[in-house]
């Protein structure tokens, strides 16, 4: 995470923008804000958006989350009372390794009482409290999505809908990089950075075919199996 936030980016400026005005609507309300993705990273070009994250006191004050262009720029605004946020920090879901990022590297534009910091170690004591098998058990869960995924493809294919056959690779691609990511305990910033870091990028059915047989195997011999019994469905 950087140390400062670049103000002569533009998407930075729009940022700090932002977090004042919502300080001057919402005083009472908001606990803290701050930016995550590319610009926490400092590594903001000029196809990038603001993910903004307000926190409140209470549920259901201050700013709506909302998606949309602000001057141009795309800007991602989300709203989390503090309790809530805290919550999701200290919980492992299927897609940790897309959400961890904006736990561990959330820069603070208004943060008088060091929220970030805290839900920062709250998500470090997660980790550092989770057990393998927590891992692997959410692994096998998008196993089994990327492996769903690859065979519609395959026979989206054989029926000659390409565009469809297309958009369902895909998903299977993210999948099976969140198994890589478990697997590895690694987070992403984002679905691409996901599938480019894993490698699975410019995979096709064939070459996922045998991704996702090399994971199986992977979670068999980890206590994880991706096929079983009935009896093994609720392990």
């Amino acid at each position: 995470m950087i140390d400062e936030i670049d103000t002569s980016s533009h998407r930075a400026a729009l940022a700090g923008r932002l977090s004042d005005a919502i300080q001057h609507r919402w005083p009472a309300e908001v606990q803290a804000i701050g930016v995550c993705g590319s610009i926490a990273h400092g590594e903001d070009t000029e196809s990038s958006d603001v993910n903004l994250v307000v926190i409140t006191f209470r549920p259901r004050t201050g700013p709506k989350s909302t998606l949309r262009k602000v001057d141009g720029i795309p800007v991602d605004l989300r709203v989390r009372a503090a309790e809530e946020a805290l919550a999701e920090a200290r919980l492992l879901t299927p897609r940790w390794p897309l959400q961890a990022d904006r736990f561990i590297t959330t820069f603070p534009l208004h943060d008088p009482k060091g929220f970030f910091a805290e839900l920062r170690e709250a998500h470090q004591t997660l980790l550092a409290e989770a057990r393998p098998a927590e891992f692997s058990h959410l692994a096998r869960h998008n196993w089994a999505i990327a492996n769903g995924a690859r065979q519609r493809a395959v026979r989206l294919t054989q029926w000659y809908d390409t565009d469809a056959a297309l958009v369902t690779i895909a998903q299977a691609r993210v999948h099976a990089a969140l198994v890589a990511g478990f697997l590895t305990r690694t987070w992403f910033r984002n679905p691409a950075d996901a599938v480019k870091r894993t490698g699975v990028a410019a995979a096709d059915t064939q070459e996922l075919g045998a991704i996702l047989k090399y994971q199986a195997d992977e979670l068999a011999a980890r206590g994880r199996p991706v096929d079983g019994t009935l009896g093994a469905l609720f392990d």
